[in-house]
């Protein structure tokens, strides 16, 4: 019996590590354990994480995604904040309204969080590196009066920036930006600003520098990359730049394995993929699966750190745990 056409064979770096972090899991676990000790509804402010697939799994289970509380009716249920945090104004409305809160803020964001508000009792005026917009940084932003905190983008705007006194001046960063990016940026202030306070350790997270870092190993080496993550998750399109920059000719990021362009991988010997913090392995087993279908596929795991990160539960979903 004819055998079909051989498939051409394909080499896959999978970087390591990858997807998940440990404030991700936190922030699923959360809404996942208020939906067993509480039962639905439970109400999300923003989506707990950027990642579509994660935001459906859990509406489907119960969760009640908002944008604002102004959203959230009178009720018992619970009202989980996501893991990018929330300007102060937000706990405070709730507590104005009574509403039972549950906080997934990340807790490396939490310590930016401190950090800003810290400097400014000292007085200091307050710069964040990060990505007007972004969920993370309005949350900074709202920790501290209107005014406090200047937002710092690019290294264009680092080299413009005039603050109201040089000598009580400091700075924060986004937990999920480009660490080479962010270091130029830094560099720049400290430069400019010598008397600048910067964190006692980066503000910059753990698993996102990790997952640079693999990326970096990977991408010189790969003839295409495929970030797995959403348009909207930071870190991700981080991950997609960080390829690029690394050597590596084609970068893409994709949500699902349904959205591959195959125009786009036609004549590949090796492929490098990645995931986000907030995309679940699911995904990149899917996306593996599909080139499997189509080419003879080797898997090498390229590892650039062993990560062992742990962050407990909310407190009350805690104590809920320890009663049963």
């Amino acid at each position: 019996m004819a055998s079909g056409p051989a498939r051409p064979p394909l080499k896959v770096l999978l970087c390591s590590p990858r997807g998940f972090c440990a404030g991700v899991v936190r922030a699923i676990d959360s809404v996942e354990r208020a939906l067993t000790v509480y039962g639905p509804p439970v109400y999300v402010r923003h989506e707990i994480v950027h990642n579509r697939y994660v935001v459906e799994s859990l509406r489907a289970k119960g969760a009640i995604f908002v944008e604002e509380l102004s959203e959230v009716p009178a009720t018992s249920a619970p009202v989980i904040f996501s893991a990018h945090g929330v300007p102060r104004s937000v706990p405070e409305e709730a507590q104005g309204r009574n509403l039972f809160v549950l906080d997934a803020t990340c807790p490396l964001v939490t310590k930016v969080h401190r950090e800003a508000e810290i400097h400014h009792r000292r007085g200091r005026e307050v710069v964040l590196v990060g990505h007007a917009g972004h969920p993370e940084v309005i949350g900074t932003m709202g920790q501290l009066p209107a005014g406090s905190v200047s937002l710092v983008e690019t290294l264009a705007d680092a080299q413009a920036f005039a603050p109201r006194d040089p000598a009580q001046l400091a700075y924060v960063t986004q937990t999920t930006l480009s660490v080479d990016d962010t270091s130029a940026i830094v560099e720049c202030l400290k430069a400019r600003f010598p008397a600048i306070v910067g964190p006692h350790k980066e503000d910059i997270c753990y698993a996102t520098t990790n997952r640079q870092d693999a990326v970096k190993r990977v991408a010189p080496r790969v003839d295409a990359m495929i970030v797995v993550g959403a348009p909207n998750s930071s870190n991700s399109q981080r991950l997609k730049e960080v390829a690029e920059r690394a050597g590596c000719r084609h970068a893409v990021l994709l949500q699902r394995a349904g959205d591959i362009d195959w125009n786009d991988f036609g004549a590949i010997g090796s492929l490098g993929i990645t995931a986000g913090a907030s995309a679940p392995e699911i995904l990149v087993e899917e996306i593996i699966g599909a080139f499997a279908e189509r080419y003879d596929v080797n898997v090498e795991t390229v590892s650039a750190a062993e990560e062992a990160v742990f962050f407990p539960l909310p407190r009350p979903l805690r104590e809920d745990q320890a009663a049963e």
